[in-house]
């Protein structure tokens, strides 16, 4: 229990740091790319976590990267909607036999398919409601539409690598 306190903990520090000390700082060339891996902390939450805490959590990433960006609540509120939505994209996606709360999302504990699309999912809403929240018009529709897909392909990709980067799989069968 404290160990998987302290193991959110630290991904929660080290993903807040690296999204509002490197992420932010580097300069992809366009205005249409904004990676945003610091989502990976409410993606990774446990099956188990209660969405009232979920939201707490969702709302606290978002504040801190706001303070990195200086963003009044943009990703505040992004990131508490993503939250939000989270607990209903775990019912939509389910199992037939339901999730064992011991396990976490994740490439390795639940399969290519399945972590595509609970990722890609919450990360495409959170991506929607932050840049059209940050625009607050529609008369770039198609340019904001734009940017939330690279965006999202983007943070994607980054997710993924991560996923393979540190999270080893528990059981390898020989």
């Amino acid at each position: 229990m404290i160990n998987d306190i302290l193991k959110h903990l630290s991904r929660f520090i080290i993903l807040i740091l690296v999204q509002g000390l490197i992420i932010k700082n580097i300069d992809t060339g366009t205005t249409f790319i904004n990676p945003f891996p610091y989502i990976l902390f409410i993606l990774l939450l446990p099956f188990d976590a209660p969405p009232w805490l979920v939201l707490i959590l969702g709302f606290l990433t978002g504040l801190f990267v706001d303070m990195f960006y200086n963003t009044p609540g943009v990703n505040a509120a992004a990131c508490t909607f993503m939250a939000f939505g989270r607990h209903y994209i775990l019912r939509l996606l389910s199992p037939r036999e339901g999730y064992e709360f011991t396990m976490q999302p994740g490439i390795y504990s639940m399969g290519w398919p399945w972590f595509i699309s609970y990722a890609g999912i919450l990360c495409f809403l959170h991506h929607l409601f932050l840049f059209y929240l940050e625009v607050f018009r529609f008369k770039e529709f198609f340019h904001t539409l734009f940017t939330v897909i690279l965006s999202t392909l983007a943070t994607m990709l980054l997710v993924v690598i991560s996923q393979f980067l540190f999270n080893r799989p528990k059981e390898e069968n020989s």
